[in-house]
């Protein structure tokens, strides 16, 4: 029998959805599975996703300084902290404040920062997602150690104009330097979708300036579904508090996503109702 050790800890910050299998309610028990435990922070709560016809939706950007004031009266710390989608400029702000003080108590260790940068997907940026967003979300990814944005994401960040395919090497290259240049020391940017493969470049800032790219490609499972991309980000986050190496992290994610996305083929599992993670969560509990 394997000896027990106490689990790490990451503050993860993401809104509530309570059915669509997406942000809080894959992140939970994804890390969970990985032997980290979650503390969650949410900034909204809504009865089921956006892509619904309806859904519900409260904010809770008042509700977050008092939330986290009671952590910091408490001197809670944690191994890392994860951040997904953002519903404003406010929350961003929150959000950085929040960061800054986990980082400044040199007592501890400082936390690993991962930042999903949720702004939008297929060149468009979300319809809630204004120029001053971004612009705070380019602000945020500064007090990051890893982010995972997708290209439309990649291209609101570093103000480039969005194609679909085609990138070259030198191009990804560009904007990477231009994503490391803004804080962050890793990067993974992902959903490039090409000769029947999806790819994930994992682009990794080294002490001399030096940029080096690699590249994590794997057969496309099917259509993309709401929630992988944070599934993706909350195995990452996962792995980085353990010191999982990003490139091995990055494989074992995409992996991951290819095996629920198959298996939900199978099971005609409705394309709004995400992917079926119950399934396969045993194999995230392998390390």
């Amino acid at each position: 029998m394997k000896s027990l050790s106490v689990p790490k800890k990451i503050a993860m910050i993401n809104d509530i959805a309570g059915y669509g299998r997406c942000s809080t309610t894959v992140a939970i028990p994804v890390i969970s599975a990985m032997k980290v435990q979650v503390c969650p922070i949410p900034t909204s709560i809504f009865s089921n996703h956006t892509g619904f016809p309806i859904h519900f939706m409260e904010d809770l950007t008042e509700q977050m300084p008092g939330y986290l004031k009671k952590w910091e009266e408490l001197n809670l710390h944690f191994d890392g902290i994860y951040c997904g989608f953002l519903g404003c400029v406010r929350q961003a702000e929150i959000v950085a404040d929040f960061i800054c003080k986990q980082k400044q108590d040199h007592s501890r260790p400082s936390p690993s920062v991962l930042i999903d940068p949720v702004m939008g997907d297929h060149g468009k940026a979300y319809r809630t997602v204004t120029k001053d967003h971004c612009q705070s979300m380019g602000k945020l990814i500064r007090y990051a150690d890893i982010i995972t944005p997708n290209m439309t994401e990649v291209c609101l960040l570093t103000d480039t104009a969005y194609k679909p395919s085609g990138w070259s090497r030198q191009e990804l290259s560009d904007m990477a330097a231009k994503l490391h240049d803004m804080g962050p020391g890793q990067i993974v940017m992902t959903g490039i979708f090409e000769h029947g493969l999806f790819t994930n470049i994992i682009s990794e800032k080294k002490p001399s300036g030096s940029v080096e790219l690699s590249f994590v490609s794997l057969p496309s499972a099917g259509p993309s579904r709401h929630g992988t991309g944070d599934i993706f980000a909350s195995i990452l986050a996962a792995d980085a508090v353990k010191g999982t190496p990003l490139p091995r992290s990055v494989k074992r994610a995409a992996s991951f996503i290819s095996a629920c996305i198959q298996g939900s083929i199978e099971l005609n599992i409705p394309e709004e109702d995400g992917v079926c993670l119950e399934n396969f969560l045993s194999l995230l509990m392998e390390d």
